[in-house]
């Protein structure tokens, strides 16, 4: 459902905690959505902004699943499904978005948070960017924003990925519209690594009806039901971007990276802004769970996938625990390698057996305690890509960052199913009769 239905949904239900004292976009907001993480917040007066804002919109499993109208335990399957089913989605005249057209650009009457005293500037972390590569066509996914001034941002753009690799193709310059205010289905699919050149607006179509609008200035199209809408145009000009909070939680570096100018600000009446906690538990699933489905749908080709968890601990970006149903004595060693071609910002991968509950870390540490060898049950794969958010890997500047990846298999071996790997239990009571 479109992000306003669900905050209605969410306010109905007495679940959206509504914030009606005033409160500064400067490190205030952001102070009381890490004391209220996980839970969708509703801020009804921004200090020196008429806009009001939203976070922890997608700060759960469960917030997620509902606003795509399905069930927690079914939103691995419907992402996977989604991701090989994309449905092109129609473009329609007119949408909500463009309910006001203000060719006259002032960015400073957004309410664009500072997060932390050491951040570089004000930054939007929560923005679908959309661009058209001249030889893939469409292309959506995240880029954070730092605010420059009342017209500039200065982006995150990292290296030989979507983005970077079509600005080369384009020769340095490019449309861009800046998406604020986004569903679920559109949060999640801009999130997705898909092949080059499949729409991550298919996906999300086939996650949910996902109509677009053209752009009024310039030739891409964007959800037509989302908050606000930055038409713009990537240039050749550079500025520091940075420091920021990344998904870890640590300060990101300070690197040159290339300007956004905005040209027009489209939006609709009255429109709700909607941000994102940095480092904290939205992020983290709109950057990891949408890993998930591609890390299952690639241990599916070797051997039999029952679940996939991208852990917090591991920055919901870096961990990741497999569940197969073991059939053969390789089948551990297939799903490490398969979890890594899934993501390839992958560092760390565990592969347990359909009685380990993944998303209880106590009792995937139990699994490699008891059904784990180093010598004999690690794979160890050095120099390897990796995530540039790592700051332990080589982070060398205008390289792709390197390290080394390691995979656990923690399945009992083959044939000694009945040997002592196998945790007993006792029986329930009701505790209440003898109390």
């Amino acid at each position: 459902m479109s992000f306003r239905s669900f905050l209605d949904q969410l306010d109905k239900s007495g679940e959206l905690i509504r914030i009606k004292k005033e409160v500064s976009p400067e490190f205030e907001m952001a102070n009381i959505l890490d004391a209220l993480d996980g839970k969708p917040v509703f801020f009804e007066k921004v200090k020196g902004y008429d806009i009001q804002v939203v976070g922890g919109f997608c700060s759960s499993k469960e917030l997620i699943a509902r606003a795509l109208n399905c069930r927690r335990e079914e939103l691995l399957q419907r992402l996977s499904r989604a991701i090989d089913n994309p449905i092109q989605p129609k473009v329609v005249e007119s949408g909500e978005c463009q309910e006001v057209v203000e060719k006259n650009v002032d960015l400073m009457k957004l309410p664009i948070m500072r997060y932390m005293e050491k951040d570089g500037g004000k930054y939007i972390p929560s923005a679908v960017c959309i661009i058209n590569d001249p030889e893939l066509g469409r292309n959506s996914c995240f880029h954070r924003l730092m605010l420059l001034d009342k017209k500039r941002f200065t982006a995150r753009i990292v290296e030989e990925r979507g983005t970077d690799m079509a600005l080369k193709r384009a020769g340095g310059e490019l449309d861009i519209a800046i998406c604020i205010g986004n569903s679920a289905a559109v949060l999640v699919a801009a999130a997705t690594s898909l092949p080059p050149g499949v729409d991550e607006m298919g996906m999300a179509n086939a996650l949910e009806k996902t109509e677009l609008v053209k752009c009024k200035t310039i030739d891409v199209q964007v959800p037509k039901d989302c908050e606000i809408v930055l038409e713009g145009r990537i240039t050749k000009e550079k500025a520091s971007e940075g420091p920021f909070l990344d998904l870890t939680g640590i300060y990101d570096r300070v690197r040159q990276q290339p300007v956004i100018e905005i040209g027009c600000v489209t939006h609709r009446k009255n429109p709700i802004y909607q941000t994102i906690l940095v480092g904290r538990n939205e992020h983290k699933l709109l950057m990891g769970m949408p890993r998930e489905p591609t890390i299952f749908n690639e241990v599916n080709k070797v051997c039999r996938c029952k679940d996939v968890y991208i852990t917090p601990g591991g920055c919901g970006w870096l961990h990741a625990v497999v569940q197969i149903q073991k059939q053969k004595p390789d089948d551990g060693k297939k799903a490490i390698e398969a979890a890594f071609r899934g993501h390839s910002s992958l560092k760390h991968c565990v592969v347990v057996d359909e009685d380990i509950d993944i998303y209880n870390p106590l009792e995937v540490e139990w699994a490699i305690a008891t059904r784990f060898q180093a010598d004999k049950n690690t794979i160890i794969l050095p120099n390897q890509r990796g995530s540039s958010l790592d700051p332990s890997a080589d982070l060398t500047e205008g390289r792709k960052a390197t390290g080394c990846k390691m995979g656990i298999d923690a399945t009992i071996p083959l044939g000694k199913r009945d040997k002592g790997f196998k945790k007993e239990k006792y029986k329930k009571v009701d505790v209440k009769k003898y109390l």
